[in-house]
């Protein structure tokens, strides 16, 4: 629970503000949140290595968004805009790379074979 600090005016109190949390807290946090949604979602249980993977897949370009992004608001609410930009780039680069290293190729193999990709 917070305690309110003195405020200044009239009985105005003043919350001090949360401390950021450590950035593999936040990966943590994202990572289980969805890996749950994604190993739910669809179907009821994944089993095969395929369905797997997807969840792996998901579950880490999650985690990875939601550190970039929590830590780039909280460089905008300290108004350091470059490092704003540098989270929000890595974070997109990481998510790019894990879709990269992981990615169904099954499916980019059936894309191909009905034109959708070449």
């Amino acid at each position: 629970m917070r305690y309110p600090l003195r405020g200044y005016g009239y009985g105005q109190a003043v919350f001090p503000p949360y401390p950021p949390l450590p950035l593999s807290s936040e990966f943590t946090r994202a990572f289980v949140a969805t890996a749950c949604l994604s190993a739910f979602q669809g179907e009821p249980r994944a089993t095969s290595p395929a369905q797997l993977r997807r969840v792996l897949r998901q579950a880490l370009q999650g985690g990875t968004a939601f550190a970039a992004g929590s830590r780039a608001a909280t460089a905008v609410r300290q108004g350091d805009y470059s490092s704003a930009l540098v989270a929000t780039v890595v974070g997109a680069g990481g998510v790019l790379l894990i879709e990269q290293l992981l990615r169904d190729t099954t499916r980019l193999d059936k894309e191909k074979r009905h034109g959708q990709e070449e």
